[in-house]
Order: C-alpha cells, then sequence, then structure tokens
C-alpha cells in the first residue's frame, strides 16, 4: 500500500466505518478535496527551513483553505462572513497557515481559475494579509462592510428563515418535528448515542439561564465536511422557543487533538481543560463575533464542540464558471485581510507573537513572499502526488473501511 494511503488508514483508524466509506470516496474525487481531507498528511510533508520556523508564532486555525471561509450568525444576531473551522487550531508559525492556503488555491485548479492566473490569485491573497498586518488593526465584514461576491452572498441570506430550514432538515407531524435522515445530511443515530447525547445536553442546559430551551427532542448522526467525516458528530433537534416551527438544531462535534502539534515540538501550547476547549477558545479569540450556543462540553471520555446550526451558513462559489476573474480575486483578498485580523485580534496571548512583530513581518512581504509562493508550489505538487497514490489504493479495494 502506498505510504500516504497508509498514513490516511492509520489516523482515520476507530472512526465510524458508514461515514468514514464517505470520506474515502469524496478524497478520491479531486485533489482539492483530497487537501481539504488530509490535514495531517499536509503538515507530516510540510517543508522544513527557516521559512517555516522562523516566521512570527501566531494562532492560527490550522487548517485555512478556500472552503474554510464561510457565513455565520454571530451570538448578536448579525450575520458576518470569516474564517469559520478551528478543529485544528493551534499556536505555529504564521508562514503554516500561509502555506496551506496558498496551496489550497494551486491545488484547486482550473475549477477555481485558469492555471496561469494562480500564481497571481496567490499573490493578491498575499498582498491583502500583508497590507492589513501593516495597518494592524483586526476588522471584521458583515453585510454592511462586505462587497462582490460576498455581499452578494450575505444578501441572500435574508430571504432563509428558520421555518424553511427546518423544513429541509426535518419531518413535521403534526406539531412535532424529527431529523430527516436523508443520507445526505443525517444519519439514524443508535439507542446509546441518543442516550449520551441527551445526556450532555441535558448536562449542559443544567448551566443554563433557560434549561427548558435546549430539551432534545430528537438526535442523529450528522454527514458534513470532509476531514471530519467518521469523527462522532450529531445533530440534535431541541425544542428552542417553542415546536414546531422555534425548533433550533444544534451541531454536537467530538474534537479531536490538533495535527499540527506533532511537528511543533519547539512551541509550547498551553494547558486545555480539554480539546474542545481548545477549540472554542481560540474560535472566540480569532473570530470578530463567536457563533451562536458556541461552547465546549466534556463527557467521561471525550470533549465535544457544540454549535447552532443555521440557514445563515453558507460559502461562496469560487468557480471561474460560474463567476468573474475579477470577482474572484476580489474574495481572495478578502480572505487574506480576515485571516490577518484573526492573527492580530488574538495576539500577545499565552505566546503568540505581540502586533507590533505581526506588522513588522507585514512590512517585509517582498522579503519572504518569493520563498513563500516556491514553497506552496512544492507542497501543492507533493498533494496532488499523494492524491495519485491514493486513488491507486482506492482504486485497488484497499482503502475500504473494517466492519
Amino acid at each position: 500500500m502506498p505510504n500516504a494511503a497508509k498514513t490516511i488508514r492509520s489516523f482515520n483508524a476507530g472512526r465510524d466505518p458508514e461515514r468514514l466509506a464517505m470520506k474515502y470516496a469524496n478524497l478520491r474525487s479531486s485533489p482539492f478535496v483530497f487537501l481539504r481531507g488530509t490535514c495531517h498528511l499536509f503538515y507530516d510533508r510540510l517543508p522544513a527551513g527557516a521559512l517555516f520556523s522562523k516566521a512570527p508564532t501566531a494562532w492560527l486555525c490550522g487548517d485555512a483553505h478556500l472552503e474554510n471561509f464561510g457565513s455565520y450568525k454571530g451570538d448578536n444576531r448579525l450575520v458576518y462572513f470569516d474564517l469559520n473551522d478551528f478543529d485544528e487550531a493551534a499556536l505555529a508559525p504564521v508562514t503554516w497557515e500561509l502555506a496551506r492556503f496558498l496551496s489550497s488555491i494551486l491545488v484547486a485548479g482550473e475549477g477555481l481559475c485558469k492555471s496561469t492566473d494562480a500564481d497571481a490569485l496567490c499573490r493578491t491573497f498575499l498582498d491583502a494579509y500583508a497590507c492589513a498586518l501593516v495597518l494592524g488593526k483586526a476588522r471584521w465584514i458583515e453585510r454592511d462592510t462586505a462587497g462582490g461576491l460576498v455581499r452578494d452572498l450575505l444578501d441572500t441570506l435574508k430571504a432563509r428563515t428558520r421555518p424553511a430550514f427546518l423544513d429541509r432538515r426535518s419531518d413535521r407531524k403534526g406539531r412535532r418535528r424529527s431529523i430527516r435522515c436523508d443520507g445526505k445530511h443525517a444519519l439514524q443515530a443508535t439507542e446509546a448515542q441518543r442516550e449520551r447525547v441527551t445526556r450532555l445536553i441535558d448536562n449542559f442546559a443544567a448551566s443554563q439561564p433557560n434549561p427548558g430551551f435546549f430539551k432534545v427532542l430528537d438526535v442523529a448522526r450528522r454527514i458534513a465536511g470532509t476531514g471530519s467525516l467518521g469523527v462522532e458528530r450529531y445533530i440534535v433537534l431541541i425544542e428552542g422557543k417553542g415546536s414546531p416551527d422555534a425548533n433550533f438544531l444544534l451541531d454536537l462535534k467530538q474534537a479531536l487533538p490538533s495535527s499540527l502539534v506533532p511537528h511543533l515540538k519547539k512551541t509550547k501550547q498551553p494547558e486545555w481543560p480539554s480539546e474542545a476547549h481548545r477549540v472554542v477558545g481560540l474560535q472566540r479569540r480569532m473570530q470578530a463575533v463567536s457563533m451562536a450556543f458556541l461552547h465546549p462540553i466534556v463527557g467521561r471520555k471525550s470533549s465535544y464542540v457544540l454549535r447552532g446550526l443555521q440557514p445563515s451558513e453558507d460559502r461562496v462559489m469560487l468557480d471561474v464558471n460560474r463567476a468573474r476573474l475579477a470577482d474572484i480575486r476580489g474574495v481572495i483578498a478578502e480572505m487574506g485581510q480576515l485571516m490577518a485580523w484573526a492573527q492580530l485580534r488574538s495576539s500577545g496571548r499565552q505566546g503568540s507573537a505581540i502586533a507590533d512583530a505581526l506588522i513588522d513581518f507585514g512590512a517585509s512581504a517582498k522579503s519572504w513572499r518569493g520563498d513563500l509562493l516556491d514553497a506552496a508550489h512544492e507542497c501543492a505538487a507533493q498533494v496532488v502526488e499523494d492524491w495519485g497514490s491514493y486513488c491507486e489504493a482506492y482504486d485497488a479495494g484497499l482503502m475500504a473501511p473494517p466492519a
């Protein structure tokens, strides 16, 4: 079995076989999906050298790529566009985050842009990132401050309602709803899983001002993402403000250790009460406004990240066949700004570089930008090579999850 496939099997050992089979099939579909679903492999392959060891250390989301930016409703009820996945968050050199994002542009290929435009998009991203650092002020993107494709996305969200969202994700009988297990978004949960999730939510609800809001009505296994497929994850239907149309849907996801940490021997990570506390703590720190219901929950053997599932969650479609290259370039620039703002917002915290160090790094972009682009090309080429060997293993039937 090729080394990449063997590493992937080892990393995913113990996951839910039904959803793990979906993950393995997804990884076969394209190099970009493979990049998204194998964050651990990317950092295993990250080139050594001063570029990746001497850059300022900051809080990173750890898994920056084109589809880990999106819209969501904050706990202040406003809708934002920001980084939105912090499962891999860790304290690391900023160049690790930059290399992964640039690699995602290069690997996305012709679905994003013509191959001759990929380097230009990478430079657009780096210019926006460096300029945002130099300004030294963390900002945010909401409907009133957005432009281009992001503004179009946020404008469309105004027409999305909670009852319609509930109707898409659940079945209604009289005044009662149940989660729709359609094989696309959800699968049936076992009785033991239902009991465990209900117990976790009940314990959490007991600490809230209105425990009845979190009364569990139904539980299902959630199908979402790529890298996390097979991880213990649930959709939870709760009473909310009343059945049937004021119910709420929650996402409860097991938190696992960051894939970056094994490669950060020289960068001391803070001690967290649990992995969920790490994910939630850093998400709250790096986003301008936290997502609704974001909270760590600790069980007997695992910890979980709780958050709301919302009709306002979506991503910008970066497809050269559906949008002008100039509009795609605008979104890429905004993503560069958002990454810089997240690092500035979390600067000087628990070992991260202070804002002045990040500002200086941004001001010196000319001295490191070329080397970083070269490294991103090397990383992207490695992703494509690993995907090719993975496809051989998958096609040979070597990636079937254990029953």
